[in-house]
């Protein structure tokens, strides 16, 4: 049986000049919802997207879309558009509001500026996964591969200005303190260990607030992978989803096989998503198994010939993504194309809303 695969994806809301809106709840409970779960976030100026159950990249890619639409749509009714971009595009001059909900007043009281630095967006991809002690082993598994992850979505190049960064969200997110890429965990009581430790010294006030770049999901029974921007379009974000479930499906396989995962240091990680948040698809980072300074796309390249056969029927839609992102470059890549054009940043935000 196929493993399955949902998707939530966080957007921006912005006004007519491109400038944040504060009325992401309004647009949230106003828009129809046949498939997924539209829903507010951290701060008065995003969104969040979650379909439902898929088992194939094309469901995945459909209901991606439906919900986009749908989101675009009731904006527009309230004057507003909807920007899939990591972080602003503009500069604001006032940081965005908390949401007035309980919990995110919480966060915001207990981690100040942290929480209010300002608004990101990413796209997180779940993969059923029913036992967590399994879990815990796919993830040290899929671990070394998150740069490369992050690489096909980046898509945060400004902040007000050329942050220099493909993804700027990736740097701006690491502030929380259980951001980044998760340890190499022996086992799921050193999991939970783990997480206990982050509640007990308040680096995290509830375990939905384990932020690492591959988790397990506190309220599904999946493994959920966090690391990527959200998708400039609705078919980079499948063609992530389709390259995570096609990693999970091989870290199995690996794992039936007694093959133990990669002992990649967390320094190295670290430095290694640095690069991928700094360079983007069209840049280089270090190769999760040789660990030579590669091209991004030639570490995709592997990638997809390494998990060819747990892609299976899903392989053709996988191929095709990664060609047109060498064709067209990631988000990030084209962001700045249309930023060359005038040197205008409304130029991008009139490029990025969607329609």
């Amino acid at each position: 049986m196929p493993l399955t695969v949902g998707v939530e994806e966080e957007f921006l809301l912005v006004d007519a000049d491109g400038r944040l809106s504060g009325q992401g709840p309004e647009v949230a409970h106003a828009a129809r919802d046949p498939q997924g779960e539209l829903e507010p976030e951290l701060t008065l100026c995003q969104v969040e997207s979650a379909t439902g159950v898929c088992e194939t990249p094309e469901e995945v890619l459909t209901q991606l879309t439906t919900l986009r639409a749908e989101l675009a749509s009731v904006a527009r009714e309230q004057g507003l558009r909807l920007l899939p971009s990591g972080c602003p595009v503009l500069a604001e001059d006032e940081r965005p509001e908390i949401t007035p909900k309980a919990r995110y007043q919480r966060m915001a009281a207990h981690f100040g500026a942290t929480a209010r630095a300002g608004a990101t967006c990413g796209c997180h991809v779940h993969i059923g996964m029913p036992d967590r002690a399994l879990g815990v082993q796919v993830a040290n598994h899929v671990r070394p591969w998150l740069p490369a992850l992050l690489a096909v979505t980046a898509n945060s190049p400004f902040d007000g200005l050329d942050t220099g960064y493909a993804s700027w969200r990736y740097q701006t997110w690491s502030r929380w303190p259980s951001a980044g890429p998760p340890p190499l965990f022996a086992s799921l009581d050193a999991y939970e260990s783990t997480v206990d430790a982050l509640l007990r010294s308040g680096a995290i006030l509830d375990k939905r607030m384990v932020y690492w770049d591959i988790r397990l999901s506190e309220h599904q029974p999946t493994l959920e992978l966090r690391v990527a921007d959200v998708a400039a379009t609705a078919g980079d974000a499948a063609l992530l989803a389709t390259l995570v479930r096609g990693l999970v499906a091989h870290a199995l396989e690996r794992i039936d096989a007694g093959v133990p995962a990669p002992a990649l240091p967390d320094s190295l990680l670290r430095a290694n998503l640095w690069r991928a948040s700094h360079d983007g698809l069209g840049g280089q980072s270090l190769h999760p198994v040789t660990g030579a300074l590669v091209a991004v796309h030639r570490q995709l390249a592997d990638l997809l010939e390494l998990v060819t056969p747990a892609l299976g029927a899903d392989l053709p839609f996988a191929a095709a993504g990664l060609a047109s992102l060498r064709a067209s470059g990631g988000g990030a890549d084209r962001q700045r194309e249309v930023f060359a054009r005038r040197h205008k940043l409304t130029d991008v935000v009139d490029e990025l809303a969607l329609r």
